[in-house]
């Protein structure tokens, strides 16, 4: 498995995994392509680093997007994180995990902050962080939707 800068090609691909999770809503698909967009479109912005998945047969297998959060010294979001499930359980999400802390490290990134849904459809994606060693910093109730609460994870590096 190779994790590359994004390239503009990585885009469908990306949306397709990102529905084929069968958790985010449209409108969140519709964010997630929105910054895929913008990565691609301008390639000296520096608000979304998009870093892909891709296997040995060059087919795109997940991606991660984090970036600095404005205002603060040494935070990062990891805005999104998704796999295909076709080869869910095989270590992609770990390792690009993995990859995007060591980028945020390198950019003297020393927290990570991940958001989810409390739902319980997002309970694997909640295990997932707390199997890398996140914790549960924050919970809203109803936050985005009545019985859908925010689910804040940290990671200091």
């Amino acid at each position: 498995m190779t994790i590359r800068l994004f390239q503009k090609e990585d885009l469908e691909p990306l949306v397709e995994i990102v529905k084929a999770t069968d958790v985010f809503r449209p409108e969140e698909v519709a964010v997630a392509r929105e910054l895929m967009e913008i990565a691609a479109g301008q390639p000296g912005q520096n608000d979304y680093v998009i870093c892909t998945s891709v296997d040995e047969g060059g087919i795109v297998r997940g991606y991660y997007c984090i970036g600095h959060t404005p205002m603060t010294e040494a935070t990062y979001d990891l805005y999104w994180i998704a796999v295909d499930p076709q080869v869910h359980g095989q270590g992609i999400g770990k390792q690009l995990l993995r990859h995007s802390e060591d980028y945020i490290r390198q950019h003297g990134g020393k927290l990570v902050v991940a958001e989810t849904s409390s739902l319980p459809k997002y309970e694997k994606t909640r295990l997932f962080y707390e199997h890398n060693h996140y914790t549960e910093a924050s919970r809203i109730n109803d936050y985005y939707a009545r019985g859908d609460g925010l689910v804040v994870y940290i990671k200091y590096l």
